[in-house]
Protein backbone atom coordinates (compact mmCIF):
# COMPACT_ATOMS: atom_id res chain seq x y z
CA UNK A 1 0.00 0.00 0.00
CA UNK A 2 2.86 2.57 0.80
CA UNK A 3 4.42 1.87 -2.40
CA UNK A 4 1.18 2.44 -4.42
CA UNK A 5 0.66 5.29 -2.30
CA UNK A 6 3.98 6.48 -3.34
CA UNK A 7 3.55 5.61 -7.01
CA UNK A 8 0.21 8.24 -7.00
CA UNK A 9 1.98 10.64 -5.14
CA UNK A 10 4.86 10.79 -7.67
CA UNK A 11 2.07 10.89 -10.69
CA UNK A 12 0.33 13.79 -9.50
CA UNK A 13 3.90 15.61 -8.69
CA UNK A 14 5.16 14.88 -12.36
CA UNK A 15 1.75 15.64 -13.53
CA UNK A 16 2.04 19.20 -11.20
CA UNK A 17 5.02 19.89 -12.44
CA UNK A 18 4.48 19.39 -16.11
CA UNK A 19 1.37 21.29 -15.99
CA UNK A 20 3.04 24.39 -14.18
CA UNK A 21 5.75 24.35 -17.07
CA UNK A 22 3.10 24.21 -19.55
CA UNK A 23 0.57 26.82 -18.39
CA UNK A 24 -2.94 25.26 -18.30
CA UNK A 25 -4.65 28.31 -17.94
CA UNK A 26 -3.10 29.73 -21.11
CA UNK A 27 -5.64 31.21 -23.40
CA UNK A 28 -6.14 28.83 -26.07
CA UNK A 29 -7.87 29.45 -29.22
CA UNK A 30 -8.85 26.14 -31.06
CA UNK A 31 -8.96 22.28 -30.72
CA UNK A 32 -6.67 20.46 -32.67
CA UNK A 33 -7.71 18.62 -35.54
CA UNK A 34 -8.28 14.47 -34.82
CA UNK A 35 -4.76 13.74 -36.85
CA UNK A 36 -4.89 9.75 -34.96
CA UNK A 37 -8.52 9.24 -36.81
CA UNK A 38 -7.72 10.81 -39.84
CA UNK A 39 -4.54 8.75 -40.48
CA UNK A 40 -6.26 5.68 -39.37
CA UNK A 41 -8.92 6.84 -42.07
CA UNK A 42 -6.30 7.27 -44.47
CA UNK A 43 -4.34 4.13 -44.19
CA UNK A 44 -7.67 1.52 -43.86
CA UNK A 45 -9.50 3.34 -46.75
CA UNK A 46 -6.43 4.62 -48.77
CA UNK A 47 -7.44 7.87 -49.15
CA UNK A 48 -6.12 11.29 -49.04
CA UNK A 49 -7.75 13.17 -45.54
CA UNK A 50 -6.61 16.53 -45.87
CA UNK A 51 -9.64 18.21 -47.92
CA UNK A 52 -11.58 15.96 -45.38
CA UNK A 53 -9.66 17.49 -42.21
CA UNK A 54 -10.31 20.72 -43.18
CA UNK A 55 -14.19 21.13 -43.68
CA UNK A 56 -14.49 18.73 -40.74
CA UNK A 57 -13.00 20.97 -38.29
CA UNK A 58 -14.38 24.02 -40.06
CA UNK A 59 -17.88 22.25 -39.43
CA UNK A 60 -17.14 20.95 -36.16
CA UNK A 61 -15.92 24.70 -34.86
CA UNK A 62 -19.13 25.94 -35.94
CA UNK A 63 -21.26 23.26 -33.80
CA UNK A 64 -19.06 23.14 -31.22
CA UNK A 65 -16.83 26.34 -30.82
CA UNK A 66 -13.37 26.54 -29.18
CA UNK A 67 -11.93 25.87 -26.06
CA UNK A 68 -12.51 29.13 -24.60
CA UNK A 69 -16.13 29.68 -26.22
CA UNK A 70 -17.58 26.88 -26.80
CA UNK A 71 -21.24 26.29 -28.41
CA UNK A 72 -23.86 23.58 -28.09
CA UNK A 73 -25.88 23.21 -30.81
CA UNK A 74 -29.15 23.02 -29.77
CA UNK A 75 -30.49 24.66 -33.00
CA UNK A 76 -29.74 20.75 -34.28
CA UNK A 77 -30.87 18.61 -31.56
CA UNK A 78 -34.09 17.04 -31.00
CA UNK A 79 -35.94 16.73 -28.01
CA UNK A 80 -35.01 15.93 -25.04
CA UNK A 81 -31.45 15.23 -25.82
CA UNK A 82 -30.94 19.17 -25.94
CA UNK A 83 -31.27 19.21 -22.14
CA UNK A 84 -27.53 16.68 -22.01
CA UNK A 85 -25.68 20.06 -21.53
CA UNK A 86 -26.26 23.47 -19.64
CA UNK A 87 -24.39 26.08 -21.78
CA UNK A 88 -23.86 28.19 -18.81
CA UNK A 89 -22.37 25.40 -16.78
CA UNK A 90 -20.30 24.24 -19.94
CA UNK A 91 -19.05 27.85 -20.00
CA UNK A 92 -18.33 28.01 -16.57
CA UNK A 93 -15.53 24.62 -17.15
CA UNK A 94 -13.96 26.03 -20.20
CA UNK A 95 -11.40 28.41 -20.94
CA UNK A 96 -8.56 29.42 -18.57
CA UNK A 97 -8.59 28.94 -14.78
CA UNK A 98 -9.54 31.93 -13.39
CA UNK A 99 -11.90 33.02 -10.20
CA UNK A 100 -14.72 36.11 -9.80
CA UNK A 101 -15.19 37.64 -6.91
CA UNK A 102 -18.14 35.60 -5.53
CA UNK A 103 -15.45 32.41 -5.22
CA UNK A 104 -16.83 31.22 -8.13
CA UNK A 105 -14.23 28.99 -10.30
CA UNK A 106 -13.93 29.13 -13.92
CA UNK A 107 -11.78 27.03 -16.39
CA UNK A 108 -12.68 23.82 -14.23
CA UNK A 109 -11.70 21.50 -16.87
CA UNK A 110 -8.27 22.87 -17.49
CA UNK A 111 -8.01 22.90 -13.42
CA UNK A 112 -8.50 19.53 -12.71
CA UNK A 113 -9.05 17.30 -15.63
CA UNK A 114 -6.42 18.81 -18.68
CA UNK A 115 -3.11 17.42 -17.49
CA UNK A 116 -4.46 13.76 -17.66
CA UNK A 117 -7.46 14.23 -20.12
CA UNK A 118 -5.71 16.51 -22.54
CA UNK A 119 -7.19 19.84 -23.82
CA UNK A 120 -9.53 17.79 -26.88
CA UNK A 121 -10.12 14.82 -24.61
CA UNK A 122 -8.11 12.38 -25.98
CA UNK A 123 -6.85 11.37 -22.86
CA UNK A 124 -3.20 12.18 -24.23
CA UNK A 125 -2.67 14.98 -21.71
CA UNK A 126 1.08 15.83 -20.62
CA UNK A 127 1.30 13.68 -17.87
CA UNK A 128 -0.71 10.53 -19.62
CA UNK A 129 2.66 8.92 -20.40
CA UNK A 130 3.29 8.41 -16.20
CA UNK A 131 0.26 6.61 -16.47
CA UNK A 132 -0.65 2.93 -16.77
CA UNK A 133 -3.42 2.28 -18.15
CA UNK A 134 -3.45 5.32 -19.90
CA UNK A 135 -6.17 8.11 -18.98
CA UNK A 136 -9.08 7.46 -21.03
CA UNK A 137 -9.94 9.15 -24.52
CA UNK A 138 -13.44 10.90 -24.46
CA UNK A 139 -13.42 10.82 -28.45
CA UNK A 140 -14.79 7.52 -29.04
CA UNK A 141 -17.62 7.99 -26.73
CA UNK A 142 -16.74 4.75 -25.35
CA UNK A 143 -17.04 4.22 -21.39
CA UNK A 144 -16.19 1.43 -19.50
CA UNK A 145 -17.52 2.00 -16.09
CA UNK A 146 -21.24 2.38 -16.34
CA UNK A 147 -24.97 0.90 -15.36
CA UNK A 148 -25.81 0.80 -19.57
CA UNK A 149 -25.54 -2.62 -21.36
CA UNK A 150 -21.88 -2.71 -23.41
CA UNK A 151 -22.31 -0.80 -26.37
CA UNK A 152 -24.48 2.09 -24.67
CA UNK A 153 -23.64 5.43 -23.63
CA UNK A 154 -22.94 5.95 -20.09
CA UNK A 155 -25.88 7.83 -17.84
CA UNK A 156 -25.16 11.29 -16.54
CA UNK A 157 -24.85 9.41 -12.43
CA UNK A 158 -22.47 7.05 -14.30
CA UNK A 159 -20.22 9.52 -14.42
CA UNK A 160 -20.81 11.42 -11.81
CA UNK A 161 -19.97 7.97 -9.75
CA UNK A 162 -16.63 7.90 -11.15
CA UNK A 163 -16.10 11.63 -10.67
CA UNK A 164 -16.91 11.34 -6.96
CA UNK A 165 -14.97 7.96 -6.52
CA UNK A 166 -12.64 7.76 -8.91
CA UNK A 167 -10.99 4.13 -10.42
CA UNK A 168 -9.74 1.89 -7.96
CA UNK A 169 -5.96 0.83 -9.32
CA UNK A 170 -5.73 3.56 -11.79
CA UNK A 171 -4.35 7.21 -11.42
CA UNK A 172 -7.61 8.54 -11.62
CA UNK A 173 -8.42 10.14 -8.36
CA UNK A 174 -11.70 11.15 -6.59
CA UNK A 175 -13.11 14.56 -6.96
CA UNK A 176 -15.40 14.38 -4.03
CA UNK A 177 -14.40 17.63 -2.78
CA UNK A 178 -15.25 19.32 -5.45
CA UNK A 179 -18.25 21.94 -4.93
CA UNK A 180 -21.70 20.14 -6.62
CA UNK A 181 -21.85 23.09 -8.78
CA UNK A 182 -18.48 22.71 -9.66
CA UNK A 183 -18.83 18.73 -10.19
CA UNK A 184 -22.38 18.88 -12.42
CA UNK A 185 -20.02 21.67 -15.07
CA UNK A 186 -17.79 19.08 -15.31
CA UNK A 187 -20.38 16.26 -16.04
CA UNK A 188 -21.20 18.83 -19.01
CA UNK A 189 -17.55 19.00 -20.07
CA UNK A 190 -17.14 15.87 -20.38
CA UNK A 191 -20.65 15.06 -22.42
CA UNK A 192 -19.68 18.09 -24.46
CA UNK A 193 -15.84 16.35 -24.86
CA UNK A 194 -17.33 12.95 -26.49
CA UNK A 195 -20.20 14.46 -28.48
CA UNK A 196 -17.72 17.32 -30.02
CA UNK A 197 -15.02 14.58 -30.85
CA UNK A 198 -17.46 11.38 -31.88
CA UNK A 199 -19.09 13.72 -34.49
CA UNK A 200 -15.65 14.58 -36.07
CA UNK A 201 -14.73 10.96 -36.38
CA UNK A 202 -18.35 10.36 -37.52
CA UNK A 203 -17.94 13.11 -39.79
CA UNK A 204 -14.68 12.12 -40.78
CA UNK A 205 -16.00 8.88 -41.64
CA UNK A 206 -18.15 10.46 -43.73
CA UNK A 207 -16.93 12.43 -45.70
CA UNK A 208 -14.84 9.40 -47.64
CA UNK A 209 -18.46 8.40 -48.21
CA UNK A 210 -19.33 11.16 -49.97
CA UNK A 211 -16.34 11.63 -52.21
CA UNK A 212 -13.31 13.12 -50.20
CA UNK A 213 -10.39 12.50 -51.73
CA UNK A 214 -7.07 14.83 -52.82
CA UNK A 215 -9.98 17.54 -53.24
CA UNK A 216 -13.35 18.33 -52.08
CA UNK A 217 -16.35 16.87 -54.01
CA UNK A 218 -18.82 18.81 -55.16
CA UNK A 219 -21.00 21.66 -53.14
CA UNK A 220 -24.09 19.27 -52.59
CA UNK A 221 -21.36 16.37 -51.42
CA UNK A 222 -19.08 19.19 -48.83
CA UNK A 223 -18.90 18.51 -45.20
CA UNK A 224 -20.94 21.88 -43.64
CA UNK A 225 -22.92 22.98 -40.79
CA UNK A 226 -26.40 22.83 -40.87
CA UNK A 227 -28.01 26.88 -41.19
CA UNK A 228 -30.24 27.85 -38.78
CA UNK A 229 -32.24 31.34 -39.30
CA UNK A 230 -32.68 33.58 -36.07
CA UNK A 231 -35.87 34.46 -35.13
CA UNK A 232 -35.27 37.90 -33.43
CA UNK A 233 -39.25 38.44 -32.59
CA UNK A 234 -38.79 35.21 -30.00
CA UNK A 235 -35.20 35.79 -29.43
CA UNK A 236 -34.52 32.25 -30.98
CA UNK A 237 -33.14 30.53 -33.46
CA UNK A 238 -34.29 27.84 -35.70
CA UNK A 239 -32.71 24.98 -38.15
CA UNK A 240 -33.65 25.99 -41.61
CA UNK A 241 -35.79 23.73 -43.71
CA UNK A 242 -34.26 20.20 -44.27
CA UNK A 243 -35.91 19.65 -47.44
CA UNK A 244 -33.18 22.62 -48.75
CA UNK A 245 -29.86 21.29 -46.72
CA UNK A 246 -27.35 20.05 -48.93
CA UNK A 247 -26.71 16.17 -48.63
CA UNK A 248 -23.25 17.18 -46.85
CA UNK A 249 -25.61 19.29 -44.59
CA UNK A 250 -28.06 16.78 -44.01
CA UNK A 251 -25.27 14.17 -43.26
CA UNK A 252 -24.07 15.93 -40.37
CA UNK A 253 -27.29 17.25 -38.73
CA UNK A 254 -28.06 13.25 -38.75
CA UNK A 255 -24.75 12.34 -37.35
CA UNK A 256 -24.97 15.39 -34.57
CA UNK A 257 -28.58 14.19 -33.72
CA UNK A 258 -28.01 10.22 -33.46
CA UNK A 259 -24.75 10.80 -31.16
CA UNK A 260 -26.88 13.07 -29.02
CA UNK A 261 -29.76 10.89 -29.09
CA UNK A 262 -27.84 7.69 -27.75
CA UNK A 263 -26.59 10.01 -24.78
CA UNK A 264 -30.29 10.46 -23.72
CA UNK A 265 -31.49 7.08 -24.53
CA UNK A 266 -28.85 6.17 -21.37
CA UNK A 267 -31.41 6.77 -18.92
CA UNK A 268 -34.01 4.29 -19.87
CA UNK A 269 -31.25 1.72 -20.45
CA UNK A 270 -30.21 1.29 -17.49
CA UNK A 271 -29.67 -2.67 -16.85
CA UNK A 272 -32.13 -4.07 -13.64
CA UNK A 273 -30.16 -6.14 -11.73
CA UNK A 274 -32.46 -9.10 -11.05
CA UNK A 275 -32.40 -9.63 -6.85
CA UNK A 276 -30.42 -12.94 -5.65
CA UNK A 277 -32.35 -16.07 -4.93
CA UNK A 278 -29.21 -18.14 -3.69
CA UNK A 279 -27.77 -16.76 -0.82
CA UNK A 280 -23.88 -15.98 -0.36
CA UNK A 281 -22.69 -18.72 1.54
CA UNK A 282 -19.96 -21.10 0.88
CA UNK A 283 -22.18 -23.52 -1.14
CA UNK A 284 -21.96 -20.28 -3.37
CA UNK A 285 -19.18 -19.24 -2.83
CA UNK A 286 -17.80 -22.79 -4.39
CA UNK A 287 -20.24 -22.84 -7.27
CA UNK A 288 -18.92 -19.44 -8.50
CA UNK A 289 -15.32 -20.92 -8.12
CA UNK A 290 -16.35 -23.33 -10.38
CA UNK A 291 -17.75 -21.42 -12.91
CA UNK A 292 -14.38 -19.13 -12.81
CA UNK A 293 -12.68 -21.83 -13.83
CA UNK A 294 -14.99 -23.82 -16.10
CA UNK A 295 -15.59 -23.23 -20.07
CA UNK A 296 -18.25 -20.90 -20.01
CA UNK A 297 -17.35 -18.00 -18.20
CA UNK A 298 -13.62 -18.90 -18.32
CA UNK A 299 -12.57 -16.22 -16.24
CA UNK A 300 -9.64 -18.43 -15.23
CA UNK A 301 -8.21 -17.40 -19.25
CA UNK A 302 -7.22 -13.76 -18.07
CA UNK A 303 -7.83 -13.25 -14.84
CA UNK A 304 -5.23 -16.55 -13.66
CA UNK A 305 -5.99 -19.01 -11.29
CA UNK A 306 -8.01 -17.51 -8.35
CA UNK A 307 -7.99 -13.92 -9.59
CA UNK A 308 -4.08 -13.68 -8.94
CA UNK A 309 -4.09 -11.55 -12.46
CA UNK A 310 -0.92 -14.16 -13.69
CA UNK A 311 -2.30 -15.38 -17.02
CA UNK A 312 -0.07 -13.65 -19.74
CA UNK A 313 -2.13 -11.08 -22.37
CA UNK A 314 -1.29 -10.57 -25.61
CA UNK A 315 -4.44 -8.11 -26.36
CA UNK A 316 -4.69 -5.00 -26.40
CA UNK A 317 -7.58 -2.29 -25.79
CA UNK A 318 -10.09 -1.29 -28.69
CA UNK A 319 -8.31 2.36 -28.71
CA UNK A 320 -4.96 0.71 -29.47
CA UNK A 321 -6.82 -1.97 -31.97
CA UNK A 322 -7.86 0.88 -33.87
CA UNK A 323 -4.62 2.04 -35.25
CA UNK A 324 -2.43 -1.29 -35.01
CA UNK A 325 -4.27 -4.88 -35.16
CA UNK A 326 -7.17 -3.71 -37.11
CA UNK A 327 -4.96 -1.72 -40.02
CA UNK A 328 -2.97 -5.40 -40.13
CA UNK A 329 -0.09 -3.65 -38.02
CA UNK A 330 1.80 -5.47 -35.11
CA UNK A 331 1.38 -2.65 -31.75
CA UNK A 332 5.11 -3.51 -31.10
CA UNK A 333 6.40 -2.72 -34.84
CA UNK A 334 7.81 1.00 -33.44
CA UNK A 335 8.68 1.67 -37.34
CA UNK A 336 5.40 0.92 -38.50
CA UNK A 337 3.21 2.44 -35.44
CA UNK A 338 6.04 5.37 -35.22
CA UNK A 339 3.74 7.67 -37.69
CA UNK A 340 0.58 7.28 -35.37
CA UNK A 341 2.80 7.91 -32.40
CA UNK A 342 3.73 11.08 -34.14
CA UNK A 343 -0.09 12.00 -34.67
CA UNK A 344 -1.15 11.58 -31.42
CA UNK A 345 -1.60 8.25 -30.24
CA UNK A 346 0.13 7.04 -26.55
CA UNK A 347 2.68 3.91 -27.01
CA UNK A 348 0.95 0.82 -27.10
CA UNK A 349 0.38 -1.69 -24.00
CA UNK A 350 -1.16 -4.74 -23.50
CA UNK A 351 -3.60 -4.91 -21.61
CA UNK A 352 -3.71 -6.02 -18.39
CA UNK A 353 -6.20 -8.64 -16.95
CA UNK A 354 -7.21 -7.24 -12.95
CA UNK A 355 -6.18 -8.54 -10.15
CA UNK A 356 -9.18 -9.35 -8.25
CA UNK A 357 -7.51 -10.69 -5.19
CA UNK A 358 -6.72 -7.33 -4.51
CA UNK A 359 -10.17 -6.61 -3.69
CA UNK A 360 -10.48 -3.08 -5.96
CA UNK A 361 -12.44 -3.65 -8.52
CA UNK A 362 -12.35 -0.63 -11.13
CA UNK A 363 -15.74 1.02 -11.61
CA UNK A 364 -17.02 -0.09 -7.94
CA UNK A 365 -17.43 -3.69 -6.13
CA UNK A 366 -20.90 -3.43 -5.56
CA UNK A 367 -22.92 -6.52 -5.73
CA UNK A 368 -24.81 -5.25 -8.82
CA UNK A 369 -22.23 -3.33 -10.26
CA UNK A 370 -20.08 -6.70 -10.57
CA UNK A 371 -23.28 -8.49 -11.88
CA UNK A 372 -23.54 -6.03 -14.95
CA UNK A 373 -19.81 -6.43 -15.05
CA UNK A 374 -20.06 -9.91 -15.48
CA UNK A 375 -23.16 -9.86 -18.42
CA UNK A 376 -22.07 -6.89 -20.47
CA UNK A 377 -17.99 -6.81 -19.97
CA UNK A 378 -15.96 -3.94 -20.40
CA UNK A 379 -16.58 -1.26 -22.94
CA UNK A 380 -13.71 -0.58 -25.15
CA UNK A 381 -11.24 -3.70 -23.94
CA UNK A 382 -11.32 -8.03 -24.35
CA UNK A 383 -13.30 -8.32 -21.70
CA UNK A 384 -16.46 -10.03 -22.96
CA UNK A 385 -20.09 -10.38 -21.69
CA UNK A 386 -21.98 -13.30 -20.84
CA UNK A 387 -25.26 -14.28 -22.08
CA UNK A 388 -27.72 -14.33 -19.43
CA UNK A 389 -29.89 -17.69 -20.02
CA UNK A 390 -33.14 -18.75 -17.99
CA UNK A 391 -32.13 -22.31 -18.34
CA UNK A 392 -28.90 -23.48 -17.94
CA UNK A 393 -26.99 -24.47 -20.76
CA UNK A 394 -23.68 -24.47 -22.67
CA UNK A 395 -24.36 -20.90 -24.35
CA UNK A 396 -24.67 -19.00 -20.97
CA UNK A 397 -25.15 -18.41 -17.22
CA UNK A 398 -28.55 -18.20 -15.57
CA UNK A 399 -28.95 -15.44 -13.12
CA UNK A 400 -28.60 -17.57 -9.89
CA UNK A 401 -25.13 -18.64 -11.69
CA UNK A 402 -24.34 -15.10 -12.14
CA UNK A 403 -24.68 -14.28 -9.01
CA UNK A 404 -22.60 -17.43 -7.56
CA UNK A 405 -20.05 -16.33 -9.77
CA UNK A 406 -20.48 -12.29 -8.41
CA UNK A 407 -20.07 -14.05 -4.68
CA UNK A 408 -17.20 -15.77 -5.80
CA UNK A 409 -15.35 -12.52 -6.93
CA UNK A 410 -16.17 -10.73 -3.60
CA UNK A 411 -14.30 -13.80 -1.80
CA UNK A 412 -11.51 -12.81 -3.00
CA UNK A 413 -11.15 -9.60 -2.04
CA UNK A 414 -12.09 -10.95 1.55
CA UNK A 415 -9.36 -11.31 3.65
Amino acid sequence: MRLLARSRLSTCILASLIAATLGCDAKIEQFESNQLYSLTLAESRSTPMDAAQKDTLAVIETLFGTPNEPRWPVELISQPSDSLVDLGRLQRAAGPISSLQDGSHLGLYRELCVDCHGLTGNGFGPASLAMNPYPRDFRHGVFKWKSTPRNDKPTRDDLRRTLLHGAGGTAMPSFAVVAEDDLEALLDYVIYLSVRGEVERELLAEAVELGYAETAPEANLRIVAPAWIEDEANNTDTLNDTATLSEGAEATLKIVRDVTQEWSDAESRVIQVPAPSVANDEESVQRGRDLFHGPIANCVGCHGPSGNGSAITLDYDDWTKEYSSRLGLTPTDRDAIKPFRKAGAPKPRPIVARRLQQGVFRGGGESDTLYRRITQGVAGTPMPSLEVVQTANEKGLTPDQVWDLVHYLESLGTP
